[in-house]
């Protein structure tokens, strides 16, 4: 039988969780006689260690991990083949298939267009001087970073607003208030602070109160806090084409096999930053 595992981020606020919970709830997998199971890489139980032994005990003779994760990072690369390793060994006769991050995804700029428009910006026809701050969490993984600013990239390259910049919430620069001071800088009166989030916590929380915070120390300009990605119905979309590919073993990508991670693995308990590529 097969089993799905969906793996969430975890969050420090209560919120964020029922979130992941409520989101893998609404998805219409249309699949029969399958398990389906949700738990967290930090902060919430249950783990994801707890989750596989979950799946096991209801049956599963196949268990499909599902990242609802952004970009592949120091989780998605190391923590998660990690916990399968150990589930391999722990459960010979099971197989484990590891699904991909979502990643740069064209479709994600179709939500971070739709966010935009429900936050007021008429995007065929947005004021010249309307900037866009796309922010992410920020990771020690400078390929996770990299990603954020290709999809700003591939935002602008829509033409939908004239500047396009890209800040974070912490671990890397530019931090929040030096991609609002940026926008300024370049002439914009209305700066729009987009999150690249997909759900509710702690960070989304604090991004709230910035924003009061910019008005006031710049009370000339106008700022807006569009919505995180949620429950958007793309969303949905794009985590069943993850789980359809997987189910189908046709991952294109994964850090399951690749040769530099069991010594990347080594390195995480000495070093806060770690570099891990992969081969072409």
């Amino acid at each position: 039988m097969n089993a799905i595992l969906f793996v969430g981020h975890g969050s420090k606020d209560p919120e964020g969780n029922e979130e992941v919970r409520r989101f893998v709830a609404s998805l219409d997998l249309s699949v029969s006689d399958t398990i389906i199971e949700t738990c967290f890489l930090e902060f919430e139980q249950p783990d994801i260690g707890q989750g596989i032994e979950t799946c096991v005990k209801k049956g599963a003779t196949r268990v499909v991990l599902i990242p609802i994760i952004l970009f592949p990072a120091g989780h998605a690369k190391l923590h998660i083949p990690a916990a399968i390793d150990e589930a391999r060994e722990k459960y010979p006769d099971v197989t484990f298939t590891y699904g991909r991050p979502i990643g740069v995804h064209d479709r994600v700029l179709d939500i971070l267009s739709a966010r935009l428009e429900e936050a007021g910006i008429q995007l065929d026809s947005s004021p010249s001087d309307t900037a866009v701050l796309i922010v992410g969490r920020g990771s020690s993984d400078p390929d996770a970073n990299s990603d954020l600013f290709k999809i700003a990239r591939l935002f602008w390259e829509r033409g939908q607003v004239k500047w396009v910049e890209t800040a974070f919430m912490g671990v890397t620069s530019p931090l929040v208030d030096e991609g609002i001071e940026r926008c300024v800088i370049l002439g914009a009166r209305h700066v729009v602070i987009l999150p690249y989030f997909l759900f509710t916590g702690v960070l989304i929380k604090r991004m709230e109160k910035m924003v009061d915070a910019f008005q006031t120390r710049y009370p000339d300009h106008q700022f807006s806090l569009a919505s995180y990605f949620g429950f958007h119905p793309t969303l949905k979309e794009i985590i069943k084409d993850r789980v359809n590919e997987a189910l189908q073993d046709e991952v294109k990508m994964n850090c399951d096999n690749c040769q530099y991670r069991l010594e990347a693995m080594k390195d995480m308990d000495h070093h806060h930053h770690h570099h891990h590529h992969h081969g072409s």
